[in-house]
């Protein structure tokens, strides 16, 4: 795992100044400690930083392939490496290194732009070909590796796998999307189609982007998608067998390491069938980890800690408390951008912790959003056949006002709690998983804004992007188009942004053998009863497991990595939240009503309401403004 950047001009060609480049990869060096590199060329500078997994000494960045044609500068692994090799030598390649970034060279040599098709892994790499003045960007197929870019006004395009490596430019920008402002206070994260700053793109997952240096820069272009529109026709028996080789291939496939690997271990369905493969697959004990918490009713290390004792893993488990929370700033940093899923710092724990030991962990991400774990994704399945049997007038003039009447009570039992179920119901499919999804509902974020602000926005809604996404993706049913944006809206912004900043900021490679995109597209085609069993999500995968896991781990009530954020903001971390109607950061954007912050607040800390999640937005919007020097 690496850390990329590196300029490229368009229009004309421009010296490139290789002291540039290099503090543009200096400020990765968390990504990459091993080892530096820059590679200069008219008009074209590429830098690396090196965090050596595969081919330890014989595999510097950035490299020049064989013929001199390409220099690339490459972070992610190629996991079928050594089967492309092997094609690639019958078509006459030769190679003088044994690791995965001299095969992307000679692959894209002998293919060219359909060289990304080949690869499975995970990847962002930029590739410069000296023959066609040509630099080639590409991102994986999920988005588990991240690209920022943006144009310049030298006509220079400046990329870098995190966002402070373009900050550094003195050309770079610091003016704040209001755009982004509106969908970070949406989802809790600014989704992969914006960024926080004008002027800065995401490469989205699955595209390219071939950039020339006598046309201007083009749109990236989409090399893989997944579909929902067939269905697999085979036993379910057939499929619960095919599954279950399609996940050992996904696992052992990731296991291919020159330095030590472990694997993260929260004792849920999905870490622990990771770990049941491993330890399959594995002649020594695996070494896993685990992060509990000092409140019990989110503490899962018991779980954990039998699924170690079932594999007979060498594990660790750690506990986070709220007076932990003094890091806020250093949890900004990693993520540039302002970033509220507070499972940031759990998550940023058990990388510390598994890094003592290894350089590698793999991790369960990804079968929820593949196979339907979610258990929004099961409701929405029941929320879509009740508005087929609801007709649509009694749906929008019974249900909506309904909603819009009925208390919001976020003390009662979740049964109790219809407002959402019946505002979701009032509206399409697409409009109730975006509420679902949400953090903060569009009628609560205008509340917060201020009269200037809201003017600044417009018409503009943070869903708008995603209705749109759930209306053209290619699907079948409700229950797909969910999984569909969770695929490719929710994963990338949220949780694979949240493995990589915080894995990286500690030079550990996280792996997901869930989102092999092989995996992916075959779960993509199960039949819905297959994915979502009356209350089950995931019901083929946890019956596949039953010959791995016991009952317990496999049927218990799905509970996530969650942190108890609501009880440690009307405790230990009270004078936080009040705190943050009176942020000299935040009253200086104009963006908000003060007043209003202050009696959410009061609300929550009194436990009237639940507002934790919208407060834990709040504070680090505060603190990734500050780490950006937006004034």
């Amino acid at each position: 795992m690496c850390g990329i950047a590196g300029l490229f001009h368009c229009g004309t060609i421009k010296p490139v100044h290789p002291g540039r480049v290099e503090i543009m990869t200096e400020v990765l060096a968390h990504r990459g400690p091993d080892g530096a590199g820059v590679w200069t060329g008219p008009g074209v500078g590429l830098g690396h930083r090196r965090l050596s997994i595969i081919d330890v000494e014989g595999s510097p960045q950035p490299m020049q392939s064989p013929s001199g044609r390409s220099v690339v500068s490459f972070n992610g692994e190629i996991y079928n490496f050594r089967e492309l090799r092997r094609e690639l030598e019958q078509l006459g390649a030769e190679f003088r290194t044994e690791g995965d970034t001299e095969v992307i060279l000679a692959a894209w040599e002998q293919w060219g732009t359909d060289c990304v098709r080949r690869f499975n892994g995970m990847f962002v790499f930029a590739i410069h070909d000296q023959r066609d003045r040509t630099l080639f960007l590409a991102r994986d197929r999920l988005g588990v590796k991240p690209l920022f870019y943006a144009e310049l006004s030298d006509g220079s395009v400046a990329f870098a796998s995190e966002l402070k490596g373009l900050l550094v430019h003195p050309l770079m920008r610091h003016e704040v999307d209001p755009l982004a402002v509106e969908d970070y206070m949406a989802w809790g994260y600014v989704p992969d189609h914006r960024s926080i700053l004008k002027g800065v793109r995401k490469l989205p997952a699955g595209h390219t982007l071939l950039l020339k240096h006598d046309a201007p820069v083009p749109e990236p272009q989409q090399y893989w998608d997944v579909s929902f529109e067939n269905r697999h026709t085979a036993k379910a028996r057939d499929l619960e067998a095919e599954l279950l080789h399609h996940l050992q291939e996904a696992v052992t496939s990731r296991m291919v390491s020159d330095v030590p690997l472990g694997a993260f271990l929260s004792g849920g369905v999905d870490s622990s069938t990771v770990v049941a493969f491993m330890a399959e697959a594995s002649r020594q004990p695996v070494k896993t980890c685990s992060i509990g918490f000092d409140v019990a009713s989110a503490d899962e290390t018991s779980h954990a800690e039998k699924v170690a004792q079932l594999f007979a893993t060498d594990h660790r488990a750690r506990t986070v408390s709220a007076d932990q929370f003094d890091v806020i700033d250093t949890i900004a940093g990693m993520f540039d951008e302002p970033f509220a899923d507070a499972s940031a710092l759990p998550t940023w724990r058990v990388c510390q912790l598994a890094r003592e030991n290894v350089t590698v962990a793999l991790s369960g991400d990804g079968a929820d959003e593949a196979l339907a774990g979610y258990r929004r994704q099961v409701f929405h399945a029941h929320e879509e056949r009740l508005r087929d049997l609801i007709p649509t007038t009694v749906r929008e003039k019974v249900l909506g006002p309904l909603g819009r009447a009925y208390p919001k009570a976020d003390w009662a039992p979740r049964p109790l709690r219809a407002k959402t179920t019946l505002l979701s119901l009032a509206g399409s499919g697409e409009r109730g998983y975006a509420r679902a999804l949400a953090v903060v509902p569009p009628e609560i974020r205008g509340g917060l804004w201020s009269e200037g602000f809201a003017a600044q926005l417009g018409s503009y809604r943070a869903e708008d992007p995603l209705l749109e996404m759930m209306r053209n993706a290619p699907v079948r049913s409700g229950l797909d188009a969910a999984q569909y944006v969770d695929l490719k809206f929710w994963l990338p912004g949220d949780i694979l942004t949240k493995v990589d900043r915080t894995s990286m900021a500690v030079s550990l490679e996280a792996r997901e053998p869930l989102l092999d995109h092989r995996l992916v597209e075959f779960a993509a085609a199960l039949p819905e009863k297959l994915r979502v069993r009356r209350t089950q999500g995931k019901w083929l995968l946890k019956k596949a497991m039953e010959r791995y896991l016991p009952e317990d781990i496999l049927y218990r009530p799905k509970q996530g990595f969650v942190t108890p954020i609501a009880e440690w903001l009307r405790g230990p971390l009270a004078g936080k939240a009040r705190g943050i109607s009176k942020s000299a950061m935040l009253a200086r954007t104009g963006w908000f009503d003060n007043d209003r912050l202050a009696v959410i607040a009061e609300d929550h800390i009194s436990g009237r309401s639940d507002h934790s999640r919208l407060l834990w937005q709040l504070i680090m919007l505060d603190r990734s403004l500050a780490r950006l020097g937006i004034t």
